[in-house]
């Protein structure tokens, strides 16, 4: 466990709110200020979930028949299980994860949303409201619910939260505090607003109390100080990633920070299959190291590897690529 302090949270929590600005507001300036481009105006055609930066129109991704089957039953149970118990909080929350499994982003806000309204003092309601406005790509919404939680959440932050998808050994290993915290950094580090991203990823890492979720911090927040052009304080902050940890879900997080060191090349950082979750997480990771080391070309090579993924398009790594092609052509005129 890490030794940072719940009154230390408070100030970083404080520190990242002023350096934010007004929370996140997904205003014309804050918008320009990002360096991305105004997403359609247009209505989302039938059965679309979100537009992307880019201007695509973003549907629920394609499952195999058998997790399709599997994850309609687990909310088909959740939604019986609150109709019997409508005032527990945590049916609510249920009911909005296996919406959002399923790819039904926009549900799951508007469960989330009415369990906000039912339970306010519920912190884990902005959690999962702001991921999911990631998800959407509505980062003044996202950044407004994470704040929110992680000024609120008070001492149930310390909780572990149950797993929706279980690692392969079954252990759970976020807390509130670490998902609401890396949420709104994400939120922030996405937007373009990478001074308020450092205080959170700085928050995050305290509340890192295992590996696995030490990997993930230390990655993020490297990237982001490079951002910042502190490159002695990022260099810092990845020395501390072992090869020696023993890590159940972030081992390509841990491994593009060992590449970022040199300690590792670039192939041994891609999954052998070349498919899922895990590559367009290193794709990202090798594409923004490249960008970061001024090698433009390659960086978007790699973007566009992952931008050849639709069914990734709800990734993170898959949003910040992205974003990154989106502010390219900002950049560029087009």
């Amino acid at each position: 466990m890490r030794t940072g302090s719940w009154p230390v949270l408070v100030l970083l929590s404080l520190a990242g709110t002023l350096l934010s600005g007004c929370g996140g507001a997904d205003t014309p300036e804050a918008r320009a200020e990002s360096g991305l481009p105004e997403r359609p105006d247009a209505p989302l055609p039938e059965g679309a979930e979100a537009w992307s930066w880019l201007g695509h129109a973003l549907y629920p991704p394609p499952l195999p028949m058998e997790v399709r089957s599997a994850r309609e039953e687990a909310l088909a149970n959740a939604l019986r299980d609150r109709g019997d118990s409508p005032e527990d909080p945590e049916l609510w929350i249920w009911v909005g994860r296996h919406q959002a499994y399923l790819g039904e982003y926009r549900s799951a806000v508007a469960t989330f949303t009415e369990g906000r309204e039912r339970f306010p003092g519920d912190a884990r309601f902005l959690r999962h409201r702001g991921h999911r406005w990631i998800t959407l790509r509505e980062f003044g919404e996202a950044r407004r619910d994470l704040a929110r939680a992680t000024e609120t959440m008070g001492a149930e932050g310390r909780v572990t939260e149950p797993d929706g998808l279980p690692n392969p050994a079954g252990i759970p290993l976020t807390t509130l505090a670490f998902n609401a915290w890396y949420h709104r950094a994400l939120a922030e580090y996405l937007a373009g607003d990478f001074q308020g991203a450092r205080a959170s990823w700085e928050s995050t890492l305290e509340v890192s109390d295992n590996p696995d979720l030490e990997a993930a911090s230390r990655y993020w927040l490297h990237l982001t100080l490079r951002r910042l052009g502190e490159d002695e304080r990022a260099a810092e902050v990845a020395a501390a990633v072992s090869a020696d940890d023993e890590l159940l879900e972030n081992h390509t997080y841990r491994d593009l920070v060992l590449h970022f060191r040199g300690d590792l090349p670039a192939e041994a950082v891609l999954p052998a299959d070349g498919e899922g979750l895990g590559s367009v997480t290193a794709l990202y990771g090798l594409g923004i190291h490249a960008l970061l080391d001024g090698d433009e070309p390659e960086a978007m090579r790699r973007f566009q590897e992952i931008l050849d993924r639709p069914d990734q398009w709800a990734a993170f790594g898959y949003v910040a690529a992205e974003v990154e092609v989106a502010r390219a052509g900002v950049r560029d005129g087009r």
